[in-house]
């Protein structure tokens, strides 16, 4: 008669054996649903192009070659993808959206010689036409990495929650002033896109992003963001700068 340790063995193993077999297809399951998820807003951002008057192109090239080498387009490059390519007119104001694709290392994030160590990164971008030219300035959310990652701690605007909360990055202390010398601060302070969404500010035009693939809502949540922030922006501001 076996003995009942190597029983209990054996029901172990089998019972490991078959919750990593259920594990293996679960995550083939997710992966098969999200998979189809994604192809689905993408369709849809094919399809809601045309329903409004925007020009919509699968794959541009060159056209986010200006953008290259400053968060979200890392790379300086010639000829760069942009994929779902979108431009068209959005509560009077000229924008463009698109998906920023990317090989990273699956270890450090950075770019890698080794094709089977790589893996994609896809970041999401939104631009709208500011109503005039403006300096360089960023507003992201405040974390001990990204101040150590680019050894910037950015500028105080003054607004102690505000501070804690952000870090602003320019080199224009007149635009700086000027630019956030009204109600764009307590708006970032209460509106929860802010939370998640950083802002860049690029000559005539305000940027902002987020890692993940276009969806129809994200498109409308992430333009009218752009939108009521630039709102909030003084007019003086831009003819100033």
């Amino acid at each position: 008669m076996e003995p009942l340790v190597g029983i209990l063995i054996k029901a172990l193993l089998f019972a490991f054996i078959a919750g990593m077999f259920a594990l293996v297809i679960s995550i083939f399951v997710r992966r098969r649903r999200e998979d189809a998820r994604i192809r689905n807003e993408w369709s849809q951002i094919a399809q809601i192009a045309p329903e409004r008057g925007w020009t919509y192109d699968p794959c541009a090239r060159g056209q986010i070659d200006q953008y290259g080498g400053m968060g979200p387009i890392l790379y300086k490059g010639e000829n760069q993808a942009a994929w779902h390519y979108t431009t068209g007119e959005f509560r009077g104001r000229s924008f463009k959206y698109f998906e920023y694709r990317y090989k990273r290392s699956a270890v450090d994030g950075d770019v890698s010689d080794f094709g089977d160590h790589r893996r994609l990164a896809i970041k999401a971008v939104f631009i709208v036409a500011a109503p005039g030219s403006g300096s360089y300035m960023e507003i992201l959310r405040r974390s001990k990495l990204g101040a150590l990652a680019d050894g910037r701690p950015g500028k105080p605007v003054g607004v102690p929650e505000f501070d804690k909360e952000f870090r602003v990055l320019t080199k224009d202390e007149t635009f700086f002033r000027n630019a956030l010398n009204g109600g764009i601060v307590p708006f970032m302070l209460t509106d929860p896109r802010a939370k998640k969404s950083p802002l860049r500010f690029r000559d005539d035009e305000l940027i902002t992003w987020y890692t993940g693939t276009l969806s129809p809502h994200a498109v409308d949540e992430n333009l009218n963001y752009l939108c009521d922030a630039l709102d909030r922006i003084p007019e003086q501001a831009w003819t100033v700068a």
